[in-house]
């Protein structure tokens, strides 16, 4: 099937019991067995539900996956990913990503005895330098968060098949439809299902996706063990949300490309962050491996102030100061306060993010009232 066939279908079929075409809310604790372990493929909603077993199917059939997860968020999807990991074990991480991630791998994982390296991945050979015989898992973001940094997937792929390392690719900026990194010899993909996914701003979510039936019952046992599981409601509201995504990514797109050109061209406006940029210096891999360049985008004002910053993070009126992105409606956010408060101001500088950077989610308005919104809070 095609894209949209698909994210329209995938997961989807008429409950047998009344011909409802949306897979109903399934909002049941337990099920009842006909005798001790004879059942009808459920026992307990925390191993198994129909709504997220539905949602399930779909997440792998929209990454081009033979099996897909669910988790109550897009940190819990990657928590069960280092539960793969044991004391001494290494990660070679990306120096710019997710500040919860961060949080999550240094305040909690290497108390545990899990070593991380975080080096630059748009360069495959700083993984390549980085790897030894205790690494275990590569663990890369592309787009990046917020820099838009771009990764060769295939490229460190191919290094961590070599290694006879796992690699995982938070592909949440992308979304399914515009970057699919199991095809390009990613081991697990990740998604923080809140996002472009779910579209919509009212569930918190997350996922994995994969092709290898041992790594995903792996990965089952610690979802089932740990009970980091989603709702059925929440599985529910993605389930509708896939079913737009491709609309939704068309316009978020179409969006971000016209915002970020006049961006560039605004005299208040330094340097602005897309990988849709020719001059991107990642360009020609992002568009090797994405179908179009996303609706996500960073910038900084030629005034480094942080009271300049502010005054333009205060004065937007559609786009709507918070945290998170990829829903419909357009976002503005401070990384350094906000989404990568957790990362140390040293460690955020050294990898390029500035106090007084911007990032934008781009939602799918109209794009003249976006720029127009944007143009008098920088007149401001």
């Amino acid at each position: 099937m095609k894209t949209a066939t698909t994210y329209i279908h995938a997961g989807s079929e008429p409950d047998p019991s009344t011909g409802a075409i949306m897979t109903p809310i399934y909002q049941t604790s337990t099920y009842v067995q006909e005798a001790p372990g004879v059942n009808q493929g459920f026992e307990y909603a925390r191993s198994q539900n129909p709504t997220r077993k539905a949602l399930e199917e779909a997440y792998a059939q929209i990454e081009h996956g033979k099996f897909g997860l669910a988790f109550g968020s897009g940190v819990a999807a990657t928590d069960a990913v280092m539960k793969l990991l044991a004391p001494g074990d290494e990660v070679i991480a990306a120096n710019d990503m997710y500040g919860g991630t961060y949080r999550l791998f240094s305040k909690v994982y290497e108390k545990f005895g899990i070593q991380f390296t975080y080096v630059d991945t748009t360069d495959a050979a700083n993984i390549q330098k980085a790897i030894s015989a205790k690494t275990k898992l590569i663990w890369i973001e592309t787009p990046t968060n917020p820099l838009m940094n771009i990764t060769d997937i295939a490229a460190v792929s191919a290094i961590a098949k070599a290694a006879g390392c796992l690699l995982c690719v938070d592909n949440t900026f992308a979304s399914p439809y515009l970057q699919n990194p199991l095809d390009l010899g990613a081991d697990i993909v990740m998604h923080s299902a809140t996002k472009y996914l779910g579209g919509h701003s009212d569930v918190i979510q997350g996922a994995l996706m994969m092709n290898n039936a041992e790594l995903r019952e792996q990965l089952y046992f610690i979802q089932k063990s740990c009970g980091a599981v989603p709702g059925p409601m929440d599985c529910f509201l993605v389930l509708r949300g896939i079913k737009t995504l491709h609309l939704r990514m068309e316009r978020h797109c179409e969006n971000g490309r016209k915002v970020a050109q006049w961006l560039r061209n605004h005299p208040k406006v330094g340097r602005v962050y897309w990988c849709g940029f020719e001059d991107h210096p990642n360009h020609a891999i992002a568009k090797k491996q994405m179908r179009d360049f996303g609706g996500m985008l960073s910038f900084e004002l030629k005034d480094d102030s942080m009271d300049a910053a502010k005054k333009v993070l205060s004065s937007t009126k559609l786009f709507s100061l918070a945290e998170s992105l990829g829903g419909v409606e357009s976002l503005i956010n401070h990384p350094a306060s906000m989404t990568h408060a957790s990362i140390p101001r040293e460690k955020r500088i050294a990898n390029g993010l500035s106090d007084t950077l911007i990032r934008l989610s781009v939602g799918v308005e109209d794009a003249d009232d976006l720029i127009a919104d944007l143009e008098q809070a920088l007149a401001s």
